[in-house]
């Protein structure tokens, strides 16, 4: 199955990108990974480099892309320093590429106009001064940490990704303790974690009211290992944690991320849909959900590329969420696509 190149649709709608990576994967250390048939492992082998010119190339793909927002993902650490600085590494990484399109000279568009790092929240009270390391190193753009939650009791789940964190992160007393310094320094927290462990992220939703959490990837249903041919029966549990979670006035939502291997849509680099109209109606259930229950002002849309590009390409994914969108009103549509994200990761466009 081949896709073909679509003509971009409302290509005058503003968008915030609030959800993309940067990374370099030298090959000498690609070689070195183990094979494996999660599509995580693809996608890294696939695409070792994703740097300033790819990302661009994908802003200026037919969509009218003003500004986006960097997420973490173990980038350019620094190699010498104290253990609990050195993440501070991709911070500054990424606020040297945002200062590089602040310049004008690749045009109008804000690449990493927010940025969001991770330290480990585990260090408790003392995680203080490592967020404070953040937040300097950012110099104005650094606007939260994520702290990924992702765990499954079946490691052919996550694939190469499992084993990070343990079972249960989100309700750890030190954690907790560490996270509780967040809203003291005005900082919100993206969660990453798998649709069974939702009802985790509503316990500390609830447990910190006056700190903003991002769900990120509508809480990443699952098709995969000991949930494979079941991600249809499950719709019913993802969609009543996803609403009582949307009772939760702190909780925005990402919508994306659908297109990562996880809730095992037929799609691969290899066989990609036929377009964005098919990406469409496979991803509205779970979008329209969030939708309704969230609303359009606590959501937003998201590219999570490169690791989106598992199915698609950049130019497509924003179709198929400007195609969802097309019931909505241009008030939501505007929410939904650079409003939300705007006001949520403090950005002045």
């Amino acid at each position: 199955m081949t896709a073909t190149r679509e003509a971009i649709l409302e290509a005058e709608l503003p968008i915030v990108d609030p959800h993309h990576h940067l990374w370099d994967r030298p090959t000498e250390i690609l070689k070195d990974l183990p094979p494996s048939d999660h599509g995580f492992m693809d996608i890294i082998k696939r695409v070792p480099r994703y740097l300033l010119d790819e990302l661009l190339a994908d802003l200026r793909s037919g969509h009218d892309v003003r500004a986006t927002v960097y997420l973490e993902c173990g980038a350019m650490y620094r190699a010498d320093g104290p253990e609990v600085l050195r993440a501070v590494g991709e911070i500054e990484f990424v606020n040297g590429v945002a200062a590089m399109t602040a310049s004008g000279l690749y045009g109008p568009v804000r690449a990493c106009a927010g940025i969001v790092g991770h330290v480990d929240l585990r260090m408790g009270a003392a995680v203080e001064d490592v967020l404070r390391a953040h937040i300097a190193a950012g110099q104005g753009r650094f606007r939260g940490i994520r702290h990924s939650a992702a765990y499954d009791d079946d490691p052919n789940v996550l694939g190469p990704l499992a084993g990070r964190v343990p079972a249960g992160l989100y309700r750890d007393a030190k954690f907790r303790e560490g996270f509780a310094r967040l809203q003291k320094l005005e900082l919100s927290f993206d969660a990453w974690l798998l649709e069974p462990q939702l009802p985790d992220l509503i316990d500390l939703a609830r447990a910190f009211p006056e700190t903003t959490i991002v769900l990120d990837h509508v809480g990443t249903p699952l098709g995969v290992g000991a949930y494979r041919g079941k991600r249809e029966e499950r719709f019913a549990t993802w969609r009543s944690n996803i609403e009582t979670l949307a009772r939760c006035e702190n909780v925005v939502v990402k919508l994306g991320g659908l297109a990562m291997p996880f809730a095992a849509f037929p799609w691969s680099y290899t066989n990609r849909p036929r377009s964005s109209e098919e990406l469409a109606d496979a991803w509205r259930p779970y979008l329209d959900a969030c939708i309704a229950a969230f609303t359009p002002r606590r959501a937003m849309f998201e590219s999570n590329f490169p690791v989106d590009s598992y199915s698609c390409s950049y130019a497509t994914l924003w179709n198929a969420l400007k195609r969802v969108a097309s019931r909505y009103s241009a008030d939501e549509k505007a929410a939904m696509f650079s409003g939300t994200a705007a006001r949520v990761y403090r950005l002045s466009l």
